[in-house]
């Protein structure tokens, strides 16, 4: 796979697996059904997470449409130098190669992950969960078809129907080179990863994202916002699992109560800190543990912090390194907390629902990264690639 395509053959890919997308939309809802049927349905975020429906496939073909309509991510100029002994020097973007993401339950992203991949030049190796076999198939299917129809090799797109000790053989000893490998997942499966990975892996580590209600917030921002990031979709990554109040708040407990009131009406499951064991229908955290996880449910902790200092050093060392938000009408403050914050995507006072590649503006996203190299947040299409140096002379020796 040493050939980079031309970027009106990525184009032109992309746009007609958009198509069949549209014209396959029926089976690929009876395709998931199956999935849907197979699964046991204990855990309500898996199962959103493997759910296509009308709304979904308006998703993939949207994400298809963007990435088709964006500029070509590779060969960008990063920088030109002219050495003094007349080399013409040059830094450009090129792609990483073989990319291998093993994720579960989700079919939108061998959609979205597979075109991003594509349109960046590289090769991608899909390992999705057996959860999600039957949606998955499908899809690589059309992908294959739109790669036939302009007559490119279906290597670009290649999915792996592996167990877990079939997974772990080829992560120790690959049958083919990969060069980055991006598990999408739980914290079992991001070790499992990192432990028998023998390349480069990016991890897109877990939620357990905070909102941080300061002594100046406004109130019915604070609840639009709160309310939004915990119950519009349970099952993403970017959803809140943590409110910290601040105490100096003008009757903070009058807050607490109203919020207590808005969180009953969509069923959410409210653990406080011992400060606030005095409200009905709450249970009292027993240890502080319960702050370092994320929930991918109806679940939230309530707790109260004396300053913006101390709402920043509990959201360091208790969060996974993916979203915070700060509700306040002091810009100042806003700044110390989004400069301090250790997140990969910081909020003033807005919901952290939008740390998604698309709500960002990049088209899509192969993952979130909570990682620091080589690079945080969504990774869109401009991330997906790595660099290359051309050197250009006329004899020069050294």
């Amino acid at each position: 796979m040493n050939k980079i395509l031309t970027i009106s053959e990525r184009n032109n890919v992309l746009t007609t697996m958009a198509e069949l997308i549209r014209e396959e939309q029926d089976a690929i809802i009876k395709a998931n059904k199956k999935d849907l049927d197979g699964y046991n349905g204990e855990d309500l975020a898996m199962e959103d997470r493997l759910k296509v429906d009308d709304a979904k496939i308006d998703g993939m073909i949207a994400s298809l449409k963007e990435l088709a309509s964006q500029e070509d991510p590779l060969g960008k100029e990063r920088f030109h130098f002219k050495h003094d002994n007349g080399m013409d020097v040059f830094n450009k973007t090129a792609p990483f190669g073989t990319i291998m993401i093993i994720y579960e339950s989700r079919p939108d992203v061998t959609v979205e992950a597979a075109g991003i991949a594509f349109k960046s030049g590289n090769k991608i190796l899909l390992k999705g969960g057996k959860e999600s076999l039957n949606s998955n198939l499908l899809i690589v299917d059309l992908w294959h078809r739109a790669m036939k129809k302009h007559n490119v090799s279906t290597e670009w797109v290649e999915y792996l129907q592996f167990n877990r000790q079939e997974t772990q053989a080829f992560l120790e000893n690959p049958t083919q080179q990969i060069d980055l490998i991006v598990p999408r997942g739980g914290e079992r499966l991001i070790q499992f990863v990192k432990e028998n990975a023998n390349c480069p892996v990016i991890v897109s580590g877990r939620g357990n994202n905070f909102v941080y209600v300061h002594k100046n917030a406004d109130l019915d921002l604070a609840m639009k916002v709160i309310i939004n990031a915990k119950t519009a979709k349970i099952s993403a990554c970017n959803a809140l699992d943590k409110v910290l109040i601040d105490t100096n708040l003008p009757n903070y407990k009058d807050f607490v109560a109203k919020l207590l009131d808005r969180l009953a009406e969509f069923n959410v499951d409210v653990h406080v800190d011992k400060e606030l064991n005095d409200f009905d229908s709450v249970t009292v955290i027993e240890n502080d543990n319960i702050w370092y996880e994320e929930f991918l449910d109806y679940k939230i902790v309530i707790g109260v912090i004396d300053s913006v200092e101390d709402a920043i050093a509990k959201i360091n060392k208790y969060s996974g390194g993916h979203s915070a938000a700060i509700i306040t009408k002091d810009n100042d403050v806003a700044d110390l907390f989004m400069t301090t914050v250790d997140s990969a995507a910081v909020y003033h006072n807005a919901s952290t629902r939008f740390t998604d590649g698309g709500a960002l503006g990049l088209g899509g996203e192969l993952a979130i990264s909570t990682d620091k190299l080589h690079q945080r947040g969504p990774i869109g299409l401009e991330h997906l690639v790595t660099n290359k140096w051309y050197i250009h002379g006329n004899g020069q020796i050294r």
